[in-house]
């Protein structure tokens, strides 16, 4: 029996290289082997591929496989760039197409499409790396609500973002964002409970299925930082314990977010459920895979498995036109 091919493309050269390599290892180890054959496709931080441990040419790589699996996080992966290129050789991939996925991983792109949105955004702005002195950061402090969350306008895993109340740990925050994007997202602090939802096109018969929602409990930080993410130390609880009104609200966020940014497969998208209501964050269109991320979770909350999950990918992706 012929197995499909199936290249699970991780690492690559972003600040989330290592979540990227736990994402595709699970996916590597996930995948049904009586129905696939799997092919491991690494891309080190230079940016080379590599298959079999060994340098191979981009090109050569995907003409051995019949179906891609994104298992990429971040720059290049995330924003569009691998898409396009995937698009032009003609290959099948899993996840949102290049345009989606560049809007998707621009926060501030993404609020502008979503301005619209049944939600809240919190009070925002945008900084650019040539803004970056001392007295526009004086001028920041006095005139932004505080405290805010500082993160780089594009990436994800938290990687670089901050809360910060005083001017001292402004400063720092936008230094250390600034280290890795051009462009920082100063966001007003919303106080409330952080939650996250998980949708999928195609998933049990429905256009758009929206998972249950999670809702995050930290250790002993006020927001779900890396640490907090990767380290284990926060409670996530799944179904969350929200109102019925709450988790309607969240579930009809989520598909809006997806279906509005034209987003493909699947999604995450993460809110703060305050006093005065529903905050859209930010959304995530390769949510995590790892042992440790949301996004299993949720899965086998509604009674799945992840190899079923999985499979589903790959058929919607395989049967692309």
């Amino acid at each position: 029996m012929y197995k499909m091919r199936v290249g699970v493309l991780r690492g690559g050269p972003s600040a989330e290289y290592e979540v990227s390599l736990k994402t595709g290892q699970s996916v590597i180890q996930n995948l049904s082997k009586d129905r696939y054959e799997v092919k491991d496709i690494l891309i080190d931080k230079a940016g080379k591929w590599h298959m079999r441990g060994m340098p191979v040419e981009a090109t050569r790589a995907l003409d051995q496989v019949d179906v891609v699996f994104n298992a990429l996080h971040g720059k290049y992966g995330e924003d569009g760039e691998v898409q396009r290129f995937l698009d032009s050789h003609g290959s099948k991939y899993t996840g949102s197409g290049s345009l989606a996925s560049a809007i998707a991983m621009n926060k501030v792109l993404s609020k502008g499409h979503l301005s619209s949105a049944p939600f809240k955004h919190a009070p925002h702005r945008l900084l650019h790396r040539d803004e970056m002195n001392k007295n526009q950061v004086i001028a920041l402090f006095q005139t932004f609500p505080q405290p805010c969350i500082v993160k780089p306008v594009s990436g994800g895993s938290s990687i670089a973002t901050a809360l910060v109340s005083s001017f001292d740990e402004l400063l720092y925050a936008l230094t250390v964002a600034f280290s890795y994007a051009d462009q920082v997202l100063v966001e007003k602090y919303i106080k409330g409970r952080e939650a996250t939802v998980a949708v999928a096109d195609g998933f049990r018969g429905q256009d758009v299925y929206a998972f249950p929602p999670i809702e995050i409990i930290t250790s002993n930080t006020t927001f779900f930082d890396y640490t907090e993410k990767y380290g284990g130390n926060a409670r996530e609880l799944c179904p969350a314990p929200f109102t019925r009104e709450t988790t309607d609200v969240l579930l009809h966020a989520a598909k809006h977010v997806h279906k509005t940014l034209g987003l493909r497969d699947y999604s995450r998208s993460d809110f703060i459920v305050a006093r005065d209501g529903v905050y859209f964050l930010e959304v995530n269109s390769l949510p995590g895979l790892t042992p440790t991320s949301l996004l299993p979770k949720t899965v086998e909350a509604v009674g799945a498995t992840l190899p079923s999950f999985l499979g589903h990918l790959v058929e919607r992706a395989y049967a692309r036109k």
